[in-house]
């Protein structure tokens, strides 16, 4: 994307539409249990029908509140973590669809043509970015798991792991025109943070973010580019994140904006931390306890839609 581009173009940080996919057949996925230390077996007999509830009831409370959802159906036995469609492909302001490479072997079957179709069809994107084929090379990028996009400032930023390979993640930043930001998060096990979007979420006003979890060498750097961007810091604890409370995302409502979140995360927040949260948002818990266990929370389930909106 150009600079010229840049200037035509008014970014916003909550997504025009988003789409959900509603699983028939949802497990928690034995493929990523390795290395996601937020996910535990679920050992419910009804799983596949409480998962399947639990996204037609948030759908319902979203498009209650306003927001644009899009809902494809997804009836496979082969694709357990199908419910978190914004791992596999992401929607820019410059037209761009990007397809990601994925790390679980069975979650590359996720990869939906249909929803392809229907996005290009619906919202005119023109342009293409397929990176599926890295999985191949065992490099991997799992889309808004991995990468935490500030569209406001150009700014991307990830943490270091195992699922985000650097040399595509620079390239996509190089291509969007984003600067890209990585930096290395634990937890207090010393485990590395899976995805960068359970430990922090950009809205328009405020990053809430896990900060105790980023290496003490990269936290300057962090907080330089927040109080550059002019983003309130809220601090999550370590358990905060361990409720998925940075695992939330800001998304247009009818009269204002809404952050969407698990009720897991709204019951773990601080009262002072929802008073600053609801100067510029309107929270909105969403039950999903059946999908956590997979080890994803409400932003997971988001695929957010960005699509050039000139400047008048």
């Amino acid at each position: 994307m150009t600079n010229t581009m840049s200037n035509t173009i008014t970014k916003t940080q909550s997504p025009e539409a988003i789409v959900m996919v509603r699983p028939h057949r949802f497990v928690s996925n034995p493929e990523t249990m390795g290395d996601n230390a937020f996910q535990y077996a679920c050992k419910s007999k009804n799983a596949a029908l409480s998962a399947y509830h639990e996204v037609t009831e948030a759908v319902a409370s979203l498009q209650e509140k306003g927001v644009t959802v899009h809902v494809f159906e997804d009836e496979s036995n082969a694709t357990p973590d199908s419910v978190f469609p914004n791992n596999w492909f992401s929607t820019h302001h410059n037209g761009t669809l990007v397809q990601y490479p994925m790390y679980a072997p069975n979650r590359r079957n996720e990869y939906r043509q249909d929803i392809m179709d229907f996005l290009i069809a619906h919202y005119g994107y023109q342009n293409t970015i397929n990176l599926r084929h890295h999985a191949d090379e065992q490099a991997f990028l799992e889309g808004t798991g991995s990468i935490v996009f500030d569209h406001q400032n150009n700014i991307a930023y990830a943490a270091r792991s195992k699922r985000t390979n650097e040399s595509l993640f620079r390239r996509i930043c190089r291509d969007m025109d984003y600067q890209a930001v990585l930096f290395d998060a634990m937890d207090e096990n010393g485990v590395p943070i899976y995805h960068t979007n359970v430990m922090m979420c950009v809205s328009t006003r405020f990053v809430m973010i896990g900060m105790d979890m980023v290496a003490e060498k990269d936290r300057p750097a962090l907080f330089s580019l927040f109080q550059q961007s002019g983003l309130i810091v809220i601090h999550l604890s370590n358990q905060q994140i361990r409720h998925f409370c940075g695992n939330a995302i800001e998304l247009r409502g009818t009269d204002d904006k809404i952050l969407a979140l698990s009720h897991t995360a709204f019951s773990a927040l601080t009262t002072p931390q929802k008073l600053l949260i609801e100067e510029s948002v309107t929270l909105l818990p969403l039950a999903i306890p059946t999908i956590e266990s997979a080890g994803g929370s409400v932003r997971c389930m988001i695929a957010g839609v960005h699509r050039s909106n000139l400047a008048q």
